[in-house]
């Protein structure tokens, strides 16, 4: 028999502001696209909607968020729906949650608090685990209203979705506080091994390469298709949430290290940010950034403004041409003619031009690869090595420290290697092996 409880029902409102251009916010969505986007939050959390709806405001109440009249109106949905928990896609003072808790009798939580709940289901490793828990407490920390639960219960989102009867514990803020200082060492100790690791491959000089975009954009299905590992891709929004690394040969040899980095969505809040900074520090080192965007999907543009801007915060140049590449995924989804305007915008692209591909399928993924190599290696120098018959341990060297273009053995044995290098690596080739033995080609 199947003793599991049943999902919790749930409602969605997203309010759509009149005039929110002049808020020095312009809604780059139309509501009912983040309505639907909203919905696809709440499944993320296996919740049950019952209700979703879009309000109409002309102006925020500073004790409900909605008119009264909504208020009331809304009372009555949520009785007849017998709904348990209402997800208000906005940002809630803690008075605003606390008065419509009371007004519908139901739990409300958020957009900040239902991201910081799926981030915190979505977490694998003890970093991902620390991380959420961090952004969870320092948003914790500003709430008057009761949702710090998990002294009572054991499970990943310190959560806002137990069973009715649960108890609620009021968060304390000297708790809070000193397991916020626990939790920012545990971290720094994290952010310290990263680095060792970061350093260590800068001694093997293999080139980064983050894979960034809106979440489900089908990042983790490209880093499957192009490094054949098994990372959890699926049609949900942040279904992968921990970064995984792998190594990638270019089609002339040359290895990158392949990033594969958490979702961005819009409206991300800023304690996830700050949290997973030492995450996001992938990108920040990264030698190239493929920015993965859904082209398929009607708000592509607007995803794609949201990914802009979150890395800006990190301050990285969004703009594709330095460090970052666009890749338009999901080509397989469009329409012949719809693809063939998508491929003809690229191809005008010129040396700034997206990659159109379909991670599904593979197609186009060959030429993103020949991009990124191209770029990879632009700047860089070729010189010639001279080794010795008997010197396997250098030119064991020379395939781990650049790319090996041609290896000619010469009569008597002496093996003359081409090699591309980034210019800054020449001094270290001529220390190693002598000026003598090292030419320019």
């Amino acid at each position: 028999m199947d003793r599991r409880a049943p999902p919790t029902r749930c409602a969605v409102i997203t309010p759509a502001l009149a005039k929110r251009a002049t808020r020095g916010a312009p809604e780059r969505r139309s509501p009912q696209s983040r309505l639907e986007e909203a919905v696809g939050l709440a499944a993320a959390i296996d919740l049950d909607v019952v209700y979703s709806a879009t309000i109409p405001l002309s102006e925020i109440r500073p004790a409900t968020f909605l008119g009264s009249g909504k208020v009331e109106e809304l009372e009555g949905v949520v009785r007849a729906e017998a709904v348990d928990l209402v997800f208000f896609d906005a940002a809630l003072s803690p008075v605003q949650q606390r008065n419509l808790e009371k007004a519908w009798s139901a739990k409300v939580v958020d957009r900040t608090a239902l991201i910081l709940e799926i981030f915190g289901m979505r977490a694998r490793t003890k970093e991902g685990a620390l991380q959420v828990e961090l952004a969870h407490l320092n948003y914790q920390r500003s709430r008057l209203v009761r949702s710090w639960t998990h002294l009572e219960r054991q499970r990943g989102g310190f959560g806002f979705l137990g069973g009715p009867g649960e108890t609620q514990i009021e968060a304390d803020r000297r708790l809070i506080g000193d397991r916020i200082l626990r939790i920012e060492k545990e971290l720094e100790q994290v952010k310290r091994t990263r680095g060792l690791h970061r350093a260590s491959r800068k001694r093997v000089p293999y080139p980064i390469v983050a894979l960034v975009g809106y979440t489900n954009a089908g990042k983790s299905t490209l880093f499957n298709r192009l490094t054949r590992a098994e990372v959890m891709a699926k049609d949900l929004l942040f279904a992968t949430l921990d970064p995984t690394l792998r190594a990638v040969d270019l089609p002339h040899g040359t290895r990158i290290i392949l990033s594969d980095t958490v979702g961005f969505i819009s409206e991300l809040p800023t304690q996830l940010v700050a949290a997973f900074r030492a995450t996001l520090e992938e990108v920040l080192e990264a030698d190239l950034i493929l920015h993965v965007r859904d082209i398929s999907h009607p708000d592509t543009d607007a995803q794609a403004a949201d990914v802009s801007d979150v890395l800006e915060d990190l301050g990285v140049d969004p703009q594709p041409g330095g460090r970052v590449i666009e890749v338009w995924n999901k080509i397989d989804r469009l329409a012949p003619e719809e693809r063939e305007q998508v491929e003809n915008r690229a191809a005008r692209g010129g040396a700034e031009a997206p990659v159109p591909v379909s991670a599904l399928t593979g197609e186009g993924t060959d030429d993103l690869l020949g991009l990124i190599e191209r770029r990879i290696t632009a700047g860089r120098v070729t010189v010639s090595v001279t080794l010795a018959a008997e010197d396997g341990e250098g030119l064991g060297w020379l395939y781990r420290h650049g790319e090996v273009l041609e290896r000619i053995t010469d009569d008597d044995g002496a093996i003359h290697v081409a090699l591309r290098i980034p210019p800054d690596r020449a001094g270290l080739i001529t220390r190693r092996f002598g000026a003598r033995r090292v030419h320019p080609t």
